[in-house]
């Protein structure tokens, strides 16, 4: 009898917290695709290839025979990282996929790596054009964004990366973006927000006495940041 599926089960990893605060350490936690006794788990960062949209895992230190608990706990980590972990039993080892790279930001910058956004303000218009630079000791660089409730993708797909620099037309949608190096390094995350511009209005109906007619009266509300 076959103890194990043709197909490899889906492994799924969560990290906490999402956003790196100093001195905190980051948990990931293993989910196993129908879960069942025996596995072991495997804990990897990854390590961008900009030859094609993926990355290179690389195993944390004492993860080479797996651990028996399915979480594992990242001490010291300091800036923007993404991690990968997949579990495995039996001998010759049966292992799962690769969980989908999962990723916890940092706005602190690298020493040798950097994000620059212009105009430099965190919310913009949904109309707004944005460039975003990346800076630091490579030649080659990627933008990545990860919006909320959808999937990580590249500026390739909703914008212009020209050289070093992301180009975007308009933000649909509020999303954490960050650069990728051919190096392998990571700069630090942005969280940009995009509001439509009646987001920004505030709209007051003013009744007249006879109540036949009605009058907006709308400001618009302006945020500035130093």
């Amino acid at each position: 009898e076959n103890l194990f599926p043709t197909d490899k089960p889906q492994s799924v990893l969560t990290v906490s917290p999402s956003w790196l605060s100093p001195g905190a350490s980051v948990t990931l936690k293993c989910e196993v695709e129908h879960p069942s006794a025996g596995w072991r788990f495997y804990w990897y960062k990854t390590v961008p290839k900009l030859s094609d949209r993926l990355y290179r895992y690389e195993l944390l230190p004492g993860c080479d025979s797996g651990t028996e608990e399915d979480s594992y706990v990242v001490h010291g980590q300091t800036h923007t990282a993404g991690y990968v972990c997949r579990a495995g039993r039996g001998e010759p080892v049966f292992y799962t996929e690769h969980s989908k790279p999962t990723f916890v930001w940092s706005g602190d910058f690298p020493p040798s790596a950097s994000l620059t956004v212009s105009p430099d303000r965190v919310q913009h218009f949904t109309s707004d054009s944005v460039s975003l630079s990346c800076e630091g000791n490579s030649t080659e660089w990627r933008v990545r964004r990860f919006p909320e409730d959808s999937y990580l993708s590249l500026c390739s797909d909703w914008g212009t990366m020209t050289g070093s620099t992301c180009n975007i037309s308009g933000l649909n949608s509020s999303a954490v973006y960050w650069c990728e190096s051919g190096s392998g390094q990571f700069t630090n995350s942005v969280n940009i927000t995009g509001h439509s511009m009646l987001d920004s209005f505030h709209f007051i109906t003013v009744f007249t006495a006879s109540s036949k007619c009605s009058y907006i009266i709308y400001f618009l509300e302006l945020s500035c940041t130093q």
